[in-house]
């Protein structure tokens, strides 16, 4: 009995420390990327909210709801599924060539979650990219949903500049900066991000990093980074880089590239120091009421949109990884209700359509139908 016991134990020391070098070894390897250092982390330091080596939010921002055990919240997030987390099916998504696109027309084309390219004023610009299956730095755990096409690194044209809003894995994700290393002009991003570029073989002069109010020129287009309520960190250590939306202006549009945040009064003061805008792209899923400081809730997207001027309203983070507890058309469904009820437009494009902006486009409900 006692050599049984011995053995149990033996085989459990064996299978804690595998697990302790397997951590060791992912941690250190190239997708987690690495931590700002040097000049970097001097500028970072200079910043107001930037505290004891990590940045805060405007305001107070509990990762999660007050009176919310973290056991709690766990035990709901692994066992409190919606059992249409996931579609039964492949969702519908339309194939364009994205390579021979019209470099004159300024349009856009959504690839599901935040991913999306911009063509503006002659110049292509690619935002938060992540065209892998899963959604973490390994090859298992949160996969991406299937699709009637799936995009790819590879159907990318050259890109002028990349956006990168912070650096979880679903917007910063390793294999397809990889791939895309060659092609890539100029990278705009929050401040602190750019370390993990570096890593990445990146050269440090097309990287720019910004803090909130910074701005960055790109010929006739203008990004200023602004605040947003969030937290950054790929690893264990939480807020050791930025989060941030953007502000993108040409001489003739100006959007709102919103990145991942909650609600705060941060989008008010978005609008009235930088509105209106023609058109904003937010948030609108893998949210839930345990953690809702960080992610929008859908009617709350709603009245962002009000606040910060915004004539159009494309809503994101939805539409390909099951991030959170809702049914996978949840957001879709509140988030156009709110619309409806507030009487405000708002572009609900399929994966792969072309928007044109500046012209009359349709959009269809298109995930109906869709188990």
């Amino acid at each position: 009995m006692k050599r049984t016991l011995k053995r149990i134990m033996y085989i459990l020391l064996a299978i804690i420390v595998i697990i302790v070098i397997a951590v060791f070894l992912l941690g250190r390897s190239a997708p987690i990327g690495t931590l700002a250092t040097g000049e970097r982390l001097e500028k970072m330091s200079s910043n107001p909210n930037f505290k004891n080596g990590v940045y805060e939010n405007l305001e107070v921002t509990p990762a999660i709801k007050e009176g919310v055990s973290s056991f709690e919240m766990l035990r709901s997030f692994f066992f409190g599924k919606d059992k249409r987390n996931v579609p039964s099916k492949p969702l519908p998504s339309i194939k364009t060539d994205l390579k021979n696109l019209d470099i004159n027309e300024n349009l856009l084309v959504w690839f599901g979650h935040s991913s999306y390219l911009l063509q503006l004023d002659g110049k292509r610009i690619l935002v938060d990219p992540v065209f892998s299956k899963y959604a973490s730095p390994v090859p298992f755990g949160i996969k991406a949903f299937q699709m009637t096409y799936n995009y790819t690194a590879a159907d990318m044209p050259d890109i002028d500049i990349l956006v990168v809003t912070h650096d979880h894995f679903d917007h910063l994700d390793y294999s397809t900066f990889e791939e895309i290393k060659g092609r890539t002009k100029q990278i705009v991003t929050s401040l602190g991000v750019g370390a993990h570029f570096e890593k990445w073989g990146y050269p440090s002069d097309k990287i720019h990093e910004l803090y909130w109010g910074e701005s960055f020129q790109a010929d006739s287009l203008k990004f200023t980074a602004a605040p947003a309520r969030h937290f950054a960190g790929r690893w264990f250590k939480r807020n050791t880089s930025l989060w941030s939306a953007f502000v993108l202006q040409s001489p003739t549009y100006k959007l709102l590239l919103g990145g991942d945040s909650g609600y705060g009064k941060h989008f008010k003061t978005i609008g009235e120091e930088h509105g209106p805008f023609d058109l904003v792209l937010l948030e609108n899923g893998q949210y839930n009421e345990y953690w809702k400081y960080i992610h929008m809730m859908p009617e709350e997207v709603i009245q962002a949109a009000e606040d910060l001027r915004a004539k159009d309203l494309i809503p994101v983070h939805s539409g390909k990884f099951p991030l959170a507890n809702h049914a996978w058309d949840e957001p879709l469904i509140r988030v156009t209700n709110e619309a409806k009820r507030k009487n405000r437009p708002i572009w609900t494009p399929q994966i792969g359509q072309v928007v044109y902006l500046g012209k009359a486009n349709q959009f269809s409900e298109w995930w109906n139908n869709i188990d």
